[in-house]
């Protein structure tokens, strides 16, 4: 860290003196989050401006004096994100729509938020798409969109915690914090950092987009809703109405590729369409799929229909032949928000070549979007249309969605087992990064499907899909969604009678609520898999280690490592290599924290001995940590080759972390203290609040060492915050007892003995 930071960080901690306060209630004084301060305090991030102003005027100090060490410290702060795009395609037709255009920018350049409402089909979308194209250069960390599916026939709103986790994954948080309002505190802190317009589009009221909005900071929110959102403070609406008849009638000649010499006739042609731009495209498109009609005609048979959305819709539907209409009326039951091809020809039964036809067919008549190349999706409108007919007149829907999530299953499996995973012994040949993306772009699609074979009673997906996603669960571990799905996974093994692959699921389920910080309930997911009876050794071997993983945890350290020695019996019997590798390492681990030295690196030479690549770290770092204070040369060399085969972010944070506690014993505590910084620095994005209150005490410990007392204590104090949210009793105990030993002016010293400051 530079010392313009560091210049800053003393600020704030002088600020903090002057208070008299703890770093909880300074929070709470400054209307600031407890572990964004603590953050702030221990220069891991640089503040807001705003956030350096409402600390000052909780102590009646003018912040001024402090806006050039503020600018500095920001400069020096963390490189810049890379610019991020999920906005979908500009409509190349886009017409009108000047004034409010207008206004949607300058809202956006003066407040940093504007709410765009409207009826159905007005524009809403189109409009805040087309302004954020339009700003793209004004906004250089890019542009966000989600889909909030607050009226998305046959799928239920996205909630605020679920939408928080999505736009946070977007930004690279791959494990966001379990609380909903800690997800909205990160989010905003986020935001702060970048200048980013976030299009959040199809919100239900203001609640459900009230916990996304931005905080300070130069990012702006873009919200679209079919209700006045008035209710949303500092977010000023902007209403659509229809498109005034020049504008109608120039998207509709647009649209249909002709001159408009019949005004009579288009002007009924407009009457019908209400003004709509949804309407006027589908009405254009049809008239240009037929050369021979004349604006009259089309008229007429607009005029011969029963309501505004059945004449335009169904005339755009008379258009296509049987195959086209079927496939339509399939696409109105389909899970998910999009789809591709492959997809729907399994909704429909049809070959790539004939499914690509039609769907080409569909993109012209405007009754199916195609927001990038060879993705699709269909207007809220349109699918409710779509699914009405499929009611009356498909009586195989079911079926077919069936299919689809046969499909998805398959697809999901195939590319699972091309990626890596631990205690995998091989996966198959297959591209990981085209997996991965694969993953990436189903997600939501994913989640859609589980959840109507959930609601079909289609228990086999239900079971097997969660474990297809195993890879992409295990780098996005501890979300809402994936222990929801494993929870639901596991009753559905239990009513097909599959003891086994119910073990497996509940293993994967304790895993996941351990991620989530959810101790106590991973123990008993663990106990219900023991319970199931597992018969293969291998998975009891995982078993083993997991919950040796939540013993650690919970710092029962002797119950740890019976299970990782059990962990290693169980690996050893079946000849998995990595597996005992993997029990090695963190029977090593658990016994160094025992204070046994010698034999924590013995252990650790042994798992070295079987692990290749990053399988090495977690020995390594034992290894080294266990040789500081007898053996500097050895214990650097082993702690700086853990680092190298780092990959992983969190992985890099973990190895630098344990170079600060092996420096620090070695006496170097400068170089120490940069260590711990930089752990902090590449922890900071991913929101490892797992990881934080293990490197809290080690870091805080340092600081100590190094006579920087405010801060250890502020450390301490964010290790009770976490340790206390986290259901983990062991980490609060010993964070007081520095605490108090710290604040009551008690010495102490970190000789390596003394259990209170073991890292």
């Amino acid at each position: 860290m530079s010392s313009a930071p560091e210049h800053l960080t003393a600020q704030l901690i002088q600020i903090k003196d002057l208070s008299g306060l703890s770093v909880r209630a300074l929070a709470r004084q400054a209307n600031l989050s407890s572990s964004s301060l603590s953050r702030y305090m221990t220069g891991r991030l640089v503040p807001p401006w705003e956030a350096v102003v409402a600390l000052c005027r909780v102590v009646a100090r003018d912040p001024r004096p402090l806006r050039a060490v503020w600018v500095e410290a920001s400069k020096a702060g963390a490189a810049p994100s890379p610019r991020r795009n999920d906005l979908p395609a500009d409509l190349a037709d886009f017409t009108g729509r000047e004034a409010e255009a207008a206004l949607v920018e300058e809202l956006l350049r003066t407040t940093g938020a504007v709410a765009i409402d409207g009826m159905a089909g007005v524009g809403k979308t189109s409009l805040s798409v087309h302004v954020a194209h339009r700003l793209a250069p004004s906004f250089p960390d890019g542009g966000l969109y989600l889909d909030l599916r607050g009226f998305t026939p046959g799928q239920d709103p996205l909630e605020p915690s679920a939408a928080l986790g999505r736009l946070l994954g977007a930004l690279g948080v791959a494990h966001p914090p379990a609380d909903m309002v800690e997800r909205a505190a990160l989010w905003r802190s986020e935001l702060s950092r970048r200048r980013a317009l976030v299009v959040l589009d199809n919100a239900v009221d203001a609640e459900h987009v009230r916990p996304l909005l931005p905080g300070a900071g130069k990012s702006a929110v873009l919200v679209t809703s079919r209700n006045r959102l008035v209710s949303l403070d500092g977010v000023p609406p902007v209403s659509l109405e229809a498109l005034p008849p020049a504008d109608a009638a120039s998207l509709f000649g647009r649209a249909a590729g002709v001159d408009l010499t019949e005004k009579e006739a288009v002007a009924q042609v407009l009457r019908q369409c209400g003004g709509l731009p949804l309407a006027l495209r589908m009405a254009g498109a049809r008239l240009r799929h037929r050369p021979g009609w004349t604006v009259a005609v089309l008229a007429e048979r607009l005029r011969d229909s029963a309501g505004r959305f059945d004449s335009v819709f169904g005339m755009s539907l008379q258009q296509l032949d049987a195959v086209q209409r079927r496939v339509f009326r399939l696409l109105g039951v389909l899970p998910g928000a999009d789809f591709d091809a492959a997809v729907a020809g399994a909704l429909a039964d049809m070959t790539p070549d004939r499914v690509n036809a039609v769907l080409e067919e569909l993109v012209d008549a405007h009754l199916v979007q195609e927001p990038s190349p060879g993705r699709y999706r269909l207007h809220d409108l349109i699918r409710r249309y779509a699914a009405d007919i499929a009611a009356d007149e498909e009586p195989q829907a079911d079926a077919a969605v069936h299919r689809v999530l046969s499909h998805y299953l398959e697809r999901a499996t195939a590319y699972d087992r091309t990626l890596p995973l631990p205690h995998r012994k091989e996966s198959v040949p297959g591209d990981p990064a085209k997996a991965m993306a694969w993953f990436d772009t189903e997600y939501a699609n994913l989640i859609a499907c589980f959840d109507a074979a959930v609601r079909l009673g289609a228990d086999e997906v239900v079971a097997e899909l969660p474990p297809a996603m195993r890879v992409w669960f295990f780098r996005h571990r501890g979300t809402d969604d994936q222990i929801r799905l494993l929870e639901a996974a596991a009753a559905a093994a239990e009513r097909l009678g599959r003891d086994q692959r119910r073990a497996s699921l509940l293993v994967d389920l304790g895993f996941a609520r351990a991620a989530a910080g959810r101790l106590t309930e991973a123990l008993a997911a663990y106990e219900l898999a023991e319970q199931s009876g597992v018969d293969d050794d291998e998975l009891a071997g995982a078993l083993a280690l997991r919950t040796g993983f939540v013993r650690r945890d919970l710092g029962d350290f002797e119950a740890a490592q019976e299970r990782f020695r059990l962990a290693r019996t169980l690996f050893e019997k079946t000849g998995h290599r990595s597996g005992r590798s993997q029990a090695l390492a963190f029977d090593g681990w658990v016994t160094l924290h025992l204070g046994r030295h010698s034999e924590a690196a013995e252990l650790a030479r042994a798992s070295l001995a079987l692990a290749d690549g990053p399988a090495r770290i977690t020995g390594l770092v034992t290894l080294g940590v266990a040789l500081a204070p007898d053996n500097p040369e050895e214990s650097l060399r082993a702690l700086h080759e853990a680092l190298e085969l780092a990959e992983a972010q969190h992985n890099k944070a973990w190895c630098h972390n344990h170079l600060g506690v092996a420096l620090r014993v070695m006496g170097s505590l400068d170089e120490a203290l940069e260590h711990h910084r930089r752990a902090f620095e590449l922890l900071e994005p991913l929101a490892e609040v797992q990881l934080e209150i293990d490197f809290l005490p080690a870091y805080a410990e340092t600081c100590r060492a190094a006579g920087r007392y405010d801060e250890a204590l502020a450390l301490h104090e964010r290790t009770i915050e976490l340790a206390r949210k986290l259901g983990r009793p062991h980490n609060e105990k010993r964070a007081r007892e520095a605490y108090h030993l710290l604040a009551g002016g008690v010495p102490a010293r970190d000789d390596g003995t003394d259990p209170r400051f073991r890292s």
